[in-house]
């Protein structure tokens, strides 16, 4: 493989890590650099200063929501993938079926966990 293969990725990585230099580069030189003032501690809202507690507590179902949400995002991220070459393994024959049984086994076997444990009822 040559070096002229990973071009695109080289050619990515320097768009992103320029990117990322010019957002942090302009925010430093035209965000607020108010040193004797609350404005520089508070939460940016529309210009506003803020009203009313800052800080609000949020209940542990929403964090359960969320990993939940990410545990079977990634479920998808790698499925959709596979489904698309599956075709060309079975031309190579190359068996990937049973390993992506195996995967979706312990995600069936950990979702039956959460809905054991109730983490999937929100009144609760």
């Amino acid at each position: 493989m040559t070096s002229a293969a990973y071009l695109p990725f080289l050619i990515q990585a320097v768009l992103a890590a320029g990117i990322t230099f010019v957002i942090i580069g302009a925010s430093h030189l035209l965000g607020q650099r108010s040193k004797h003032t609350s404005i520089k501690d508070s939460a940016y809202e529309c210009g506003m200063p803020g009203e009313g507690v800052v800080h609000t507590r949020f209940s542990v179902k929403f964090f359960v929501t969320a990993l939940l949400f990410m545990l079977f995002d990634l479920e998808i991220v790698i499925l959709v993938p596979w489904v698309m070459i599956y075709r060309e393994f079975l031309h190579e024959h190359i068996a990937i079926l049973w390993p992506m049984l195996f995967f979706m086994f312990v995600l069936v076997l950990g979702l039956l966990y959460e809905v054991k444990k109730g983490a999937l009822e929100w009144e609760r």
